[in-house]
């Protein structure tokens, strides 16, 4: 989305991004919460800069899809998962500092 765009608009994102309606509104919901809690205003719509795109996916984008409908979104550095198979099969760990 970012990289198609020059501009982020909510609307557009809800719709083209997230695509369920009630996942948008949790999203929604999320953005309001967040803007209470830390006493913001986040815009709907801004200018999207390319070069922090361009720096942002080294490390942020990131799919691992398995089997049919199951899909881990990975946000972060993928050094903290490992991959490997044992007799049950395929698997995947994920190393972390802090469960939020």
């Amino acid at each position: 989305f970012f990289k198609q765009n020059d501009s982020f608009d909510m609307d557009d994102f809800a719709r083209d991004v997230i695509g369920q309606p009630e996942v948008i509104d949790s999203f929604r919901q999320y953005k309001e919460q967040y803007e209470e809690q830390y006493d913001v205003q986040l815009p709907d719509s801004f200018g999207i800069s390319e070069g922090a795109v361009k720096k942002q996916a080294r490390a942020y984008k990131s799919v691992i899809k398995l089997d049919k409908n199951f899909h881990i979104y990975v946000h972060g550095d993928r050094k903290l998962i490992e991959q490997g198979e044992d007799e049950k099969g395929k698997f995947y760990k994920v190393y972390y500092n802090e469960e939020s």
